[in-house]
């Protein structure tokens, strides 16, 4: 197909606002960067408490009943059956909270029976884990853990895929102060082949990540 050169220089001119829009926040302004952070925290600290997610595994001990002791994991509807206890809810709750419930609803079959809810596999629910999708060896969501970095999820999904646009990366958070989504800019090309180590941020449960291919 051929185009006059108008019609080329339309083609350029868009082609240039898609690229522009494309570093630009969704309120018109330039993306924001997160501030760096260190590649080993200089402080280990705990993160929030675990929610119990869908398809996590659970070892339930109940003390001196070894037959309502028991293995299980939380099916996709984000319950769980154990032996006296049919279709309690799990997801959403940590661990301390489920063997709460369990104990309340034991107790109508054994007197004050102590309860233990140990989480053996994690998966988490999605507002806990970080999600990162495009131009990676292989997109993933992963649990969230305690000071998890930008360089941890990448070494995680492999790194870049060969036509990745690292520089264009974005990551999308939920603010629960204001209860909205914000953007942000990230540099994943200077982190990892530049070796920049101001381009390496902290990550937070329910970060996603988007890496867009390259145009060119």
């Amino acid at each position: 197909m051929r185009f006059s050169g108008f019609t080329r220089g339309l083609l350029a001119t868009a082609l240039a606002s898609t690229a522009l829009t494309g570093c630009m926040g969704s309120g018109g302004g330039a993306l924001t960067e997160l501030p760096p952070a260190s590649f080993v925290a200089s402080k280990e600290q705990p993160g929030e408490e675990y929610i119990i997610g869908p398809l996590d595994s659970l070892q339930i001990f109940v003390w001196r009943n070894p037959e309502l002791s028991s293995k299980v994991q939380v099916r996709p509807d984000g319950r769980i059956t154990t032996p006296l206890i049919s279709d309690m809810p799990a997801v959403g709750k940590t661990p301390s909270m489920l063997a709460a419930d369990m104990k309340l609803a034991l107790g109508e079959y054994i007197k004050d029976p102590i309860v233990s809810v140990i989480v053996e596999n994690f998966s988490g629910t999605y507002s806990q884990q970080v999600r990162i999708v495009g131009a990676t060896e292989k997109p993933a969501s992963l649990p969230y853990r305690a000071n998890m970095t930008l360089l941890d999820a990448m070494i995680a999904v492999g790194g870049l895929s060969e036509y990745a646009a690292g520089n264009k990366a974005r990551l999308i958070r939920y603010d629960r102060a204001t209860g909205k989504q914000r953007e942000y800019q990230l540099r994943v090309n200077r982190l990892l082949k530049d070796g920049d180590a101001s381009a390496n941020v902290k990550l937070e449960p329910g970060d996603v990540i988007i890496i867009p291919e390259s145009m060119f």
